[in-house]
């Protein structure tokens, strides 16, 4: 008998949980405060192109059964130790990146006028307390309540802001231009972590192996695909909804967003708030901090949960204790992200910046992996994608090595 699709539906939430986020309510909307609607393009380019990548965790998840740690290990122990480099040298400043935008909602909501890090502290151990006690089940139950709190509270949020009238001045009704070095950094940083950084499809890969253990049978590849899909193409109309919002209240008025996480958060409510009606806030509050919430969360678990497999994977496969090596890796991130925000923390903009153009940069290697695996020998003819997915990965292989190059080249001119 086959699991219900809503017993299967689960890993495409727990991905839209940790993809929308910082590239969703920091990124999207000030791509549309700054630019109104002239970067949906950039959005809708980013999806599509970094689409088969994506695909590539659940399609090889429900094929072998197993994740994409393996795929790698498959391909050679090269491949799986690039992997970890990669996952190692990034966790600590896209958790830091992720918390701290949580944080500032959090000082706004409650008035709490802590240091930064020490609220993003409590937010984390509080994280470490749900995924030490409930673990995956808890996490999967959890996010799809959240996934649908934060839709209906965006979308509501955007239908009401049409009906606002915030004064534009011809001087703030800006264009993009390729030629502007500063709108071309903005545009890599955007598309960087657009719909979320690669990675999370080997994340996607690893929560779909636990699923299976969960409802005790194989997923067959057609649900897995549609599940894969109402989170990627949700995340997709998400991040247009929050660039809407940007667009609709905050672009061509002159405001500028702020770059603490603090300020980002007082504003962005307050704008949102000024422009539809005091009645507004809790609406929108409850969406950012929804937003925030669930990708703080699902990145504590992601990080660990990838990597405690792969430390298995690595001793051979011999039989430990995968438990411990999660715990294990779970406070190492969590330390390093309190560490990084207590010392280094001076500006929420430049932290995120620096994450989503560190996402871009390393965004190759994950696609070049990927595509290998899911085309490779390891998966039977059948099972792999499809011409018209290959072309398209080809297509996204350039575009992300090339933007990658060109970025590399700006900032050695800047």
């Amino acid at each position: 008998m086959k699991p219900s699709f809503f017993k299967t539906l689960g890993p495409g939430l727990l991905y839209a949980g940790a993809a929308i986020g910082v590239s969703h309510l920091v990124k999207s909307t000030r791509a549309g405060a700054e630019f109104g609607y002239g970067l949906v393009w950039a959005i809708v380019l980013a999806n599509f192109l970094k689409y088969p990548f994506f695909e590539a965790g659940p399609r090889y998840a429900a094929v072998t059964g197993k994740s994409l740690l393996h795929g790698y290990k498959a391909l050679g122990n090269w491949a799986l130790y690039v992997f970890i480099v990669v996952t190692v040298s990034t966790m600590f400043v896209i958790q830091s990146a992720v918390t701290v935008v949580t944080a500032g909602l959090v000082s706004e909501i409650t008035g709490l006028v802590f240091s930064p890090w020490i609220i993003s502290s409590g937010l984390l151990f509080i994280c470490l307390l749900i995924l030490l006690i409930g673990n995956y089940s808890f996490l999967d139950k959890a996010m799809k309540l959240i996934i649908v709190v934060l839709t209906m509270t965006t979308i509501v949020a955007l239908s009401f802001s049409f009906l606002g009238s915030p004064k534009q001045y011809e001087m703030y009704l800006t264009t993009f231009s390729f030629s502007s070095s500063d709108n071309v950094l903005f545009l890599i940083a955007l598309m960087g972590w657009m719909p979320a950084p690669l990675d999370i499809s080997v994340w996607h890969s690893v929560w779909a192996v636990e699923k299976n253990k969960e409802v005790d049978e194989k997923i067959s590849l057609k649900a897995s695909l549609l599940d894969f899909k109402i989170g990627y193409f949700g995340t997709f109309i998400l991040a247009i909804c929050f660039l809407g919002l940007g667009a609709t209240t905050i672009y061509g008025t002159g405001i500028e967003l702020e770059s603490s996480g603090g300020g980002f958060a007082k504003q962005l409510i307050g704008i949102y708030t000024n422009t539809l009606g005091d009645w507004a806030y809790l609406l929108i509050a409850l969406a950012a901090f929804t937003t925030m919430f669930s990708t703080t969360l699902t990145c504590l678990d992601a990080f660990p949960r990838v990597l405690s497999p792969a430390t298995e994977i690595i001793r051979g496969n011999k039989q430990g204790k995968p438990n411990k090596w999660y715990k294990l890796w779970l406070s190492i991130v969590v330390l390093g992200t309190i560490i990084i925000l207590s010392l280094f923390l001076t500006d929420m903009k430049d932290m995120v910046d620096f994450a989503t153009k560190v996402a871009f940069i390393t965004s190759p290697v994950i696609a070049i992996l990927n595509y290998l695996v899911i085309n490779g020998k390891t998966i039977p003819k059948q099972y792999r994608q499809s011409n018209f997915l290959k072309v398209i990965s080809w297509i996204g292989m350039f575009y992300l090595i090339g933007f990658s190059i060109y970025f590399s080249w700006m900032v050695g001119v800047n």
